[in-house]
């Protein structure tokens, strides 16, 4: 895993993935968090829980990005489970960084808003 892999996927997200950009922080969080998590439990074959609605929401936008990050970065399927885990962690943390904790929009952690 390279800091150029985590860069090559956060780009990939950037560029195709709405659910990073809710309103509220503890939403974006919310996404990122629980798409990272399914999505890393697909890379690793593993099935991801699909009880609640959300988790449900979760699997849709992780299996379409997962399937699609296979296709376009087919070097994912060829690490092993701690470096898909360890890229996995870097991308969430990147995105964690570049659109909650950086972010200029002021709304985002506004209590009234």
């Amino acid at each position: 895993m390279s800091q150029q892999q985590i860069d090559q996927l956060f780009g990939y997200v950037q560029e195709r993935c709405l659910w990073q950009f809710h309103s509220r922080s503890w939403d974006r969080q919310e996404n990122i968090d629980g798409i990272i998590s399914t999505a890393t439990d697909l890379l690793h074959g593993q099935q991801p829980k699909k009880h609640a609605p959300m988790d449900r929401m979760f699997y849709a936008d992780a299996k379409a990005m997962v399937d699609d990050l296979k296709v376009r970065f087919p070097w994912i399927l060829d690490l092993e489970p701690t470096r898909v885990t360890e890229l996995m962690a870097g991308l969430k943390s990147k995105l964690v960084d570049q659109t909650i904790t950086q972010s200029l929009n002021r709304e985002l952690h506004d209590k009234l808003y």
